[in-house]
């Protein structure tokens, strides 16, 4: 994909700079848990003062504030901790400004030509380092490009580079690994990937409308019955392509009546089962046949995707099948790439964080360029490098 970078910004000595940045961190008690968004981005933050700019305006979304201040939502521990760092490379910090979280203004989600004019006054330049937001038409993404010399930054541009990558030209076998709560979610991105494809292994919620597809009983498992026959004609069409999608052989379930999830005290009966579930049971992850099923299958590939957990990670009596996709993802030998949100999360948890080729910084962003093949934040920064050619 052909996206402006940094080096056909041209001259950035003395020119002021609104870099656009996915800070959208934990935070938790004012403390930032995980801050690998921060860090990303400080390759170019420090190219562009290394390369003379006068000043550099960074902007952020962060949580949802709903259009309204909400001290909830601040972005101040993040400016202090942006900061530090860039001051730990040497920077000089006082050529930085980082805006207050974008989402306290409703016309950033919206799109406000008022928001955007207000972003690009006095800016020479507009950098996009925010892959994470990509997918989004928002102000700040999609509407400076209309109005600067605009460029992709060094997270966005690899991030691009990898999925446009793993796309056109993997090196096959190509399994990809999808979990996750509901098909009607995920269905495009689906379709894309089969396209693509050798196998396509299924966890998470997602799997019980695949197993109803397949006559199997589900429980009170999450179930799409309105997505049955979708599922029924995803099996049919792979059968007769020659790929494969991978089921679930085995699941974990809870009993009637017991409980699971965040701030709820763990209760009932666990027991493992075949892919059949009896009236009233809840299946909550894969099992451990069908753990070291997919494991295998992610060993002998040489390109990975995995995008989702295999069933509810957060309570540990349900985290074997991911903690197990984690594991096998982290050793294989093929070039992994996971897609961000609950998967990036559950290799954090497992201590598996930085043993996968690519992390990425966008999961629903990686969806949908995989699904579409393009953004909005994309399509922008390639039309203002047209505006600059013509």
């Amino acid at each position: 994909m052909d996206l402006p970078q940094l080096e056909d910004l041209g001259p950035v000595s003395g020119k002021r700079v609104l870099v656009r940045c996915d800070f959208n961190v934990p935070i938790s008690g004012g403390v930032i848990t995980d801050d690998m968004r921060i860090r990303l981005p400080l390759d170019t933050l420090t190219w562009l003062l290394d390369q003379g700019a006068e000043k550099l305006t960074v902007c952020s979304h962060l949580g949802r504030p709903k259009g309204k201040p909400d001290p909830k939502y601040t972005i101040a521990p993040v400016r202090q901790h942006l900061y530090e760092l860039l001051a730990a490379r040497g920077a000089d910090t006082s050529r930085v400004e980082l805006l207050e979280n974008l989402r306290y203004d409703a016309g950033e989600e919206g799109n406000d030509p008022a928001l955007v004019a207000s972003l690009v006054e006095n800016e020479d330049l507009y950098v996009d380092d925010a892959f994470g937001a990509a997918h989004r038409a928002h102000a700040s993404i999609v509407g400076p490009p209309a109005f600067l010399p605009s460029a992709a930054g060094r997270v966005l541009a690899r991030e691009v580079a990898v999925l446009d990558g793993l796309l056109a030209k993997p090196k096959r076998p190509f399994v990809a690994v999808l979990g996750g709560a509901k098909v009607s979610d995920k269905l495009g991105v689906i379709e894309a990937l089969l396209e693509k494809v050798d196998a396509l292994l299924v966890g998470g919620g997602m799997c019980f409308t695949f197993l109803a597809a397949q006559g199997h009983t589900t429980g009170a498992s999450l179930l799409e019955e309105s997505q049955v026959g979708t599922c029924e004609r995803l099996l049919a069409s792979v059968a007769a392509s020659g790929k494969r999608i991978l089921l679930p052989t085995d699941i974990v379930a809870l009993s009637p009546g017991g409980t699971f999830g965040a701030g709820k005290e763990p209760d009932g009966e666990v027991r493992q089962l075949g892919p059949d579930v009896p009236d009233g049971w809840t299946g909550l992850d894969i099992g451990p046949g069908t753990a070291a099923a997919f494991a295998d299958e992610i060993a002998s590939a040489a390109t990975v995707f995995w995008n989702g957990p295999m069933g509810v990670f957060e309570d540990p009596r349900f985290a074997a099948g991911t903690k197990a996709v984690a594991e096998a993802v982290a050793s294989a030998k093929g070039f992994t790439v996971v897609g961000g949100g609950d998967s990036a999360s559950a290799l954090k948890q497992f201590g598996l964080d930085d043993q996968v080729d690519h992390l990425s910084t966008g999961g629903g962003a990686s969806l949908e360029f995989i699904e579409k093949g393009d953004l909005p934040g994309l399509a922008a920064l390639r039309q203002a490098a047209d505006r600059a050619r013509a």
